[in-house]
């Protein structure tokens, strides 16, 4: 009898439980940042909240993943670090000035709804952070796009938004390409500095966690529809429209999911295409400002069709009349 894990299934001697350590060890940069971003914007009080909040949605997530092995007798899952990451990555898709307990319902949805009654890891069919941010955002829409706490004096409706809102309402930001790569602008907690989410790009790249095949192609197509839908070649518009919102942290850290995304080298070209083409559809003409969390879990649900397409054929396979 042979023992058979679940999908994916990667001849490697690296464990999930390395991968999830090195995809958290990358995350460091970025959660350091939006704790520093916070508190540098809107005091101590909102950096300890930043740490309260990615600590609530981890705890949340680990919780509910022993609890439901606990009561479905099921094996103990917990110490492949995968709920850890799936409470990390949430968190930093959410504003700090959200509720706690509505990040926690979000990180509980994420676990039992989303990973856990279809199977656990591998089996899941969609990102479960991601689910679970679309959920929060359908559930909760003003929270979810309130990034200024009320008690900040001296901020009006424009300067509180995120440079892809005031893209999308005004036509143009007062947040400047280098600000915006730095990351001192509002947002989520995890995707304002494009400069720490590489950082951790690289590392997840030198450790061959990842390749470029998903996020280049999918920034890359982004652009060019960006270019095609707006009928422009302001390369300022497009870094922007590149550098705002959560484009980068899902192109590198979400997109490439080893679950919810192709095995095949040209599934992943394909994979790519598809969330460049309908994040830009999402952002030009759709009512949200941003387009990815959507985009990619939309995604998530292509990919078996992708991998029918894309998966090459044995040497000496021929197609007959029949089709067989």
């Amino acid at each position: 009898m042979f023992n058979v894990s679940s999908n994916p299934h990667v001849k490697d001697k690296i464990t999930t439980q390395n991968v999830m350590l090195y995809v958290i060890i990358a995350l460091l940069p970025t959660t350091i940042f939006g704790v520093f971003n916070y508190t540098s914007m809107f005091g101590l009080k909102y950096g300890i909240r930043t740490i309260v909040l990615i600590l609530a949605c981890i705890t949340v997530c680990v919780l509910s993943e022993y609890l439901f092995n606990k009561i479905t007798k099921r094996p103990n899952t917990v110490g492949d670090l995968s709920a850890i990451v799936t409470g990390l990555i949430l968190a930093l898709n959410l504003p700090v000035t959200l509720p706690l307990w509505m990040a926690m319902v979000g990180s509980a949805f994420a676990i039992v709804i989303v990973k856990m009654i279809f199977g656990g890891l591998g089996q899941n069919f969609m990102n479960p952070a991601l689910a679970a941010r679309c959920f929060l955002v359908l559930s909760f829409a003003g929270p979810m796009n309130k990034f200024f706490p009320a008690d900040v004096k001296g901020v009006d409706a424009v300067s509180s938004a995120t440079p892809l809102t005031q893209i999308k309402t005004t036509g143009a930001t007062d947040t400047s390409l280098f600000d915006m790569f730095i990351g001192r602008h509002s947002g989520t907690i995890g995707e304002t500095s494009i400069c720490a989410l590489l950082i951790g790009a690289i590392f997840l790249l030198v450790m061959k966690i990842i390749d470029l095949r998903i996020p280049l192609t999918y920034i890359i197509s982004f652009a060019i529809f960006m270019m095609l839908f707006k009928q422009t070649t302001d390369m300022t518009y497009i870094l922007e429209q590149v550098c705002g919102g959560g484009l980068v942290f899902g192109a590198f850290f979400m997109a490439t999911d080893y679950s919810t995304s192709p095995i095949t080298k040209n599934g992943k070209l394909v994979y790519g295409l598809c969330l460049g083409l309908l994040t830009a559809i999402l952002r030009t003409f759709g009512s949200t400002a941003e387009g990815v969390s959507f985009a990619i879990i939309i995604c998530n649900l292509l990919v078996p069709i992708i991998e029918k397409i894309t998966f090459p054929k044995a040497f000496g396979i021929v197609k007959t009349k029949e089709g067989k």
